[in-house]
């Protein structure tokens, strides 16, 4: 059986991305449409192009197809024919799919059976736990899946809380798996949406009087200037220091005033000279 090198049919690189595909696809399919085409042999070039395409412009028989390779095509192996269907043993059409023997023999099984397109297993759901800084940063990381299997999982930056990473044909019945997203919790940061949040302990003069603060953010520390009679609870925002992405979360610092213990016979007289140099209820209004 003759091997089918679609590339070379659509006249593009092995490189080629989606785009270059699909403007190749249609302008050999305009050329060669049996309708309109002069070409001696334009309805079987035509197949041939429409095949192509299906194949390349679909990640995983692509990539089905790459990892095969002309090499490692035999035309009698076992595990790819479908023995006694009566099939030609050219590289022709007659067959009920449509397509060459070359292409029903290695996607037979998961595309076509007696001309109808075979339905596509049912996705399956596993979860991924990840790092916060993993996410922030973009990550690319090895994990096993369901039967024993290593992956290599692309984390993309900024990827939300219950969001789903698919891996194409990975799931154990041979359909994709859905990866979804949970972020492990953090000693310091928590995330809602795109926004980053930390609280951050300020002292009571830092409350009062106002000053300069070092604030830990997902992309390093940075100075924050605290305005004077500051209360406690109050939110401060960190523009686009949140989460990546296409819209750029914001980081919002909860500031969260702590008053020292008074654990010597000076600092509690000092307290009690507030108390009478104030004369203040915090819970008057």
């Amino acid at each position: 059986m003759e091997y089918k090198d679609y590339y070379k049919i659509l006249g593009l690189e092995k490189t080629a991305d989606t785009y270059k595909i699909r403007k190749s696809y249609r302008k050999l399919a305009k050329k060669y449409h049996p309708d309109v085409s002069k070409e001696a042999n334009a309805e079987e070039r035509f197949k041939e192009v429409k095949e192509a395409y299906e194949v390349l412009s679909d990640p995983a028989k692509r990539s089905e197809y790459d990892a095969m390779g002309s090499g490692g095509f035999r035309g009698g192996d076992p595990f790819r024919q479908y023995q006694g269907q009566g099939r030609p043993a050219g590289g022709g059409y007659d067959n009920s799919s449509g397509f060459s023997d070359f292409f029903d023999t290695f996607f037979g099984r998961d595309s076509f059976n007696g001309g109808h397109r075979r339905q596509k297993p049912e996705p399956q759901t596993a979860t991924i736990s990840l790092d916060l800084e993993d996410i922030f940063e973009g990550a690319s990381k090895r994990i096993r899946i369901q039967g024993g299997d290593s992956v290599q999982v692309k984390i993309p930056k900024g990827i939300e809380e219950g969001k789903k990473i698919r891996l194409t044909g990975k799931a154990s019945n041979g359909g994709d798996l859905l990866l979804q997203v949970h972020i492990n919790k953090h000693p310091k940061f928590r995330v809602e949406g795109k926004d980053v949040y930390i609280d951050l302990p300020i002292a009571p003069w830092e409350s009062a009087l106002g000053g300069g603060v070092t604030v830990p953010t997902l992309g390093g520390s940075i100075k924050l200037t605290i305005p004077a009679g500051t209360k406690s609870g109050s939110k401060m925002r960190l523009k686009a220091k949140g989460m990546p992405g296409k819209n750029v979360g914001d980081q919002y610092v909860v500031l969260k005033v702590v008053t020292p213990p008074a654990k010597t016979d000076e600092q509690r007289a000092f307290y009690e000279q507030m108390q009478e140099l104030f004369e203040w209820d915090p819970r008057e209004t």
